[in-house]
């Protein structure tokens, strides 16, 4: 390759079932497009969708390659993935041999570039850089390791660096269901055997990330945190503890403000108890507290258990959120519990009838019922990434199953897990809109804050909960000085209301809490806000 190779890649962002690419997220992908880059000589610079959004010009370059698209449907609260129509507008801006990755290169905007690659970017990436042929392939484990290492840096040019900057950080690729095809709706079974890192460039690469600045780190990227380090090579595999082990204390001793995970198989948790309980002791142990399991039970109709190759089935589901609850409820410096799990479920798959969300909603009410607890509970429409699905969605049921787990199965759930008065750390401030703002912790799904007044964005702040909608919560800034705060403020404190309000504003300052509960006049609402507020100045 010429000397003096300039690569600028162009973070359109991806949302997948194993990579978070969305701001405060940076994703491993582009992280390993950076390396090889960099593997194959070539200068980097990279460019957000939201750098753009803000005016930033595409530089001229050699190769332009971009990474775009999300597979999952969310709801984002600053930032999303490029729309088709950013992606269209952006196409004749980039200069040199132009590569696009992610799912938008099965868009239609893929048929401008030079390639569309729809597996590994990185992997295609690096072989037209050094001249080799550009087919569809995955990166081999010495040029995982080593573009991970290589491309680090590249987190320091992202809007959000250092905080709340959270990267995600990769164990294995694959599925160890992929002889027998895996999951119906999955892509991650046909990429073969598990490929496992190991915990000495794990740790590497963590190490390099927290040196450079970064606090906040999600340990993603794994169909199946349990199963990680396992040496078994059958469909639901034995787990290996140790392996774990050393990867989680070795995380741990490097010291991150946030130290999350992802997925888990609840089946792996039900057939191995003894492997799986040591494995949950030691993400208690070592990660932060508000930390999530999320087990894909997709569905609790074992027809389409059957017609779909699924994971797992409903009574294993059940024991894994039993074991779980037992393990890492213990509440942690967060204000939330140590380690909870959290539920995917999946409509529109084949063999879904009426009686399938009926099934659905039982089991968590089932859950609801025998006082465990769900962090969150992802119900979400098929994509058709693998194969078309023969069942055709029926929208009004889909509506109606989904509004019903909102309203009476999250909000209960929320008030359980998050009960009034919890205080919740480091909340960081990133919206207002009109008098509110809005704000979440950093780390693996966070419980969006609502505070009803207008804050400084981009702060963290202690927030003490006294509210709850279907899944956010609303609070108030601790400590909250009874004598300082605005009217609008001291409204949203549970009961007070306009009238009450304007009678604290009115008599204060307050020398004493006494003094405050006569002019509240209200001895259930007035114990209701004792403890999140204070009569200092």
């Amino acid at each position: 390759m010429p000397k003096d190779i300039k690569a600028v890649l162009i973070d359109g962002y991806i949302d997948d079932p194993a990579a978070l690419g969305v701001p405060p997220y940076i994703s491993p992908m582009i992280r390993a497009m950076a390396g090889a880059c960099i593997d194959a000589g070539a200068s980097v610079e990279y460019i957000s969708a939201d750098m753009i959004r803000k005016g930033k010009k595409i530089p001229d370059a050699d190769i332009s390659a971009v990474l775009s698209g999300n597979t999952v449907p969310g709801k984002y609260l600053r930032s999303m993935p490029m729309s088709p129509r950013e992606l269209d507008s952006l196409i004749p801006k980039l200069k040199g041999w132009k590569l696009i990755g992610g799912s938008a290169a099965s868009s239609s905007a893929a048929e401008k570039f030079d390639f569309a690659v729809k597996n590994d970017l990185a992997a295609s990436l690096y072989d037209g850089m050094v001249g080799k042929e550009v087919n569809e392939r995955y990166r081999t484990l010495d040029e995982w390791n080593r573009w991970m290492m290589l491309g680090a840096d590249v987190v320091v040019q992202h809007q959000d660096f250092p905080y709340p900057l959270t990267v995600e950080i990769e164990t294995y690729r694959g599925c160890h269901r992929y002889g027998s095809g895996g999951c119906s709706y999955c892509v991650e079974p046909l990429k073969g055997k598990p490929l496992m890192r190991s915990p000495e460039d794990i740790l590497a690469e963590a190490g390099r990330l927290r040196s450079l600045g970064i606090r906040n780190l999600r340990v993603g990227g794994q169909t199946c945190i349990i199963s990680y380090g396992s040496k078994d090579s059958s469909a639901v595999p034995r787990p290996n503890p140790e392996a774990l082990r050393d990867l989680f204390t070795g995380l741990r001793t490097i010291g991150f403000d946030v130290l999350h995970v992802d997925n888990a198989n609840p089946a792996v948790i039900s057939i191995y108890p003894c492997e799986s309980g040591d494995i949950i002791k030691t993400l208690t142990e070592c990660c932060t507290s508000g930390n999530v399991l999320a087990l894909g039970l997709e569905s609790a109709d074992p027809a389409v258990f059957e017609e779909n190759n699924l994971n797992s089935t409903s009574e294993q589901l059940m024991f894994a959120v039993r074991m779980i609850n037992s393990l890492g409820s213990r509440r942690g410096d967060t204000g939330l519990p140590a380690l909870l799990p959290g539920i995917n479920i999946i409509c529109g798959l084949d063999g879904e009838t009426e009686n399938t969300y009926r099934l659905n909603e039982e089991i968590l009410r089932k859950i609801l019922d025998e006082g465990l607890m769900i962090r969150r509970i992802n119900i979400r429409q098929v994509m058709p990434l693998r194969k078309e699905f023969e069942t055709r969605i029926d929208r009004q049921l889909f509506r109606k199953f989904k509004d019903s787990v909102r309203e009476n199965i999250d909000r209960e759930m929320l008030k359980r897990v998050i009960p009034r008065g919890t205080v919740l750390k480091d909340v960081y401030t990133e919206i207002n809109d009109g008098n509110t703002t809005f704000g979440r912790q950093m780390g693996t799904y966070p419980i969006l804050v609502g505070i009803p007044y207008k804050l400084e964005l981009g702060k963290s702040y202690d927030i003490a909960v006294t509210d709850w909608g279907y899944r956010s919560v609303t609070g108030i800034s601790t400590p909250f000085s009874i004598n300082r705060m605005p009217m609008s403020a001291i409204v949203g404190l549970p009961g007070i209301g306009k009238k009450r309000a304007a009678k604290i504003v009115m008599n204060r300052p307050f020398g004493s809490m006494e003094s405050l509960k006569k002019i509240i006049d209200d001895e259930a609402v007035f114990d209701g806000i004792r403890n999140m507020i204070s009569l200092q100045d």
